[in-house]
């Protein structure tokens, strides 16, 4: 549903409030000369960017993650949660099985401890929501029980896209051709069968915490068309994945995807092929693109909430080279840090650089800018044809 048909259904005192937000004149009590004065309002290019750039970061990144989202209608806990996770000031803490050594637990509050209610500000998740209400941004529903939930014009949706490419747009610096690039489309397929066909043909010993030998995976990563080095003894490595602690990130995802689609199970201290993996390397059975990158989705999704949205902002901006450093001056500030990994961290090695290792992006280089980016056709179509919901997540044990 549009604008123009929600305010229809909306009610006086809501149609004032969206008015004022918008300095309109006209007669308060005609509903009429209300949505005619407020339609025009949002229709003016002045109007519309004067509300965007009045808009806060966290307002911004509540506003992103409902954009590519294809629900017409959310409830209040779920808009809470979108706009709690919009907000990065309070560190994540650790949890207690991951910290270093010599580092104290919280101490538990005692049985006299007086507990402090928060009052409510200007700040909570709600007043944000009905700023978004109040600017005609966010509606209720109808009648019935969808009277309890809330939808945004789908008019709006693209028009808020529009104007935030533009402000992505003029801080991207663009370049004709690199002077070379990595292009890795189907290489994820074809490793997936490397590492079945290492299985195969070797006895494969895991230690106590179930990961293979180095050795054993020097040997597999050596087997791969992309070659990684072995992670950084000591470095704090979780929340992508159920061997990303234990080996390369690349070939962590390849290893999780096998996993978790049963085509390898670790049975006591040998890893085996299952029945289907064997059937699955025999046939030598590739699967699509998109079987990859849903996977990726929604085992990254955990660590980084709006991967979808990061993901289609740089399948829109990346569709010609553009150097990393200003994709990244653009997107960075929408993702909120991951324990120990920064911002930049997640973008440059989470997102770009398995966008590549899916085929869906080029990485290159130019000597006078540094690094650059481009979707391919695969990437194209692969990001524009797969949705991955939000609570739509892979948490493997």
């Amino acid at each position: 549903m549009n604008l123009a048909e929600m305010l229809g259904y909306a009610d006086i005192g809501q149609l004032n409030r969206i008015a004022a937000a918008y300095s309109c004149t006209c007669d308060s009590h005609s509903k009429n000369e209300l949505i005619q004065s407020i339609l025009r309002a949002i229709s003016s290019k002045e109007g519309f960017q004067k509300q965007i750039s009045s808009m806060t970061m966290e307002d911004l990144r509540f506003l992103n993650s409902l954009l590519f989202d294809p629900h017409i209608s959310y409830s209040l806990e779920e808009l809470i949660a979108r706009v709690q996770q919009s907000r990065f000031e309070s560190p994540v803490e650790p949890p207690i099985n991951l910290r270093q050594e010599g580092t104290a637990a919280p101490a538990a509050a005692g049985k006299n401890s007086k507990k402090t209610k928060k009052p409510v500000t200007d700040d909570s998740p709600r007043s944000t929501i009905a700023k978004f209400k109040h600017a005609g941004w966010l509606f209720n529903g109808l009648a019935g029980p969808n009277r309890y939930l809330f939808h945004v014009p789908g008019d709006l949706k693209q028009r808020f896209c529009g104007e935030l490419a533009k402000q992505f747009e003029a801080k991207l610096l663009r370049i004709e051709e690199p002077d070379g690039f990595r292009d890795e489309q189907k290489l994820f397929a074809d490793d997936i069968l490397a590492l079945l066909d290492y299985v195969y043909q070797n006895e494969i010993n895991l230690n106590t915490e179930g990961s293979m030998y180095k050795r054993s995976v020097q040997q597999l990563v050596e087997r791969f068309h992309v070659f990684e080095d072995m992670p950084a003894k000591g470095a704090w490595r979780f929340g992508y994945g159920r061997r990303i602690k234990d080996y390369p990130n690349r070939m962590s995802l390849i290893y999780d995807y096998c996993y978790y689609n049963n085509l390898i199970a670790e049975n006591g201290e040998r890893l085996c092929l299952t029945d289907a993996g064997n059937e699955y390397r025999s046939s030598r059975t590739r699967d699509e693109p998109t079987q990859h990158y849903r996977f990726w989705l929604r085992l990254y999704k955990g660590a980084i909430p709006n991967l979808l949205s990061l993901v289609n902002w740089i399948d829109r901006l990346a569709d010609r080279w553009v150097t990393t450093e200003t994709l990244s001056a653009a997107l960075v500030p929408f993702i909120k840090p991951y324990y120990y990994d920064t911002s930049t961290s997640i973008f440059e090695q989470r997102v770009l650089g398995m966008m590549m290792h899916l085929g869906l992006l080029r990485i290159g280089e130019k000597r006078e800018v540094g690094q650059v980016v481009r979707m391919t056709k695969v990437g194209h179509a692969v990001v524009a044809g797969v949705y991955v919901a939000e609570d739509d997540r892979i948490r493997l044990d």
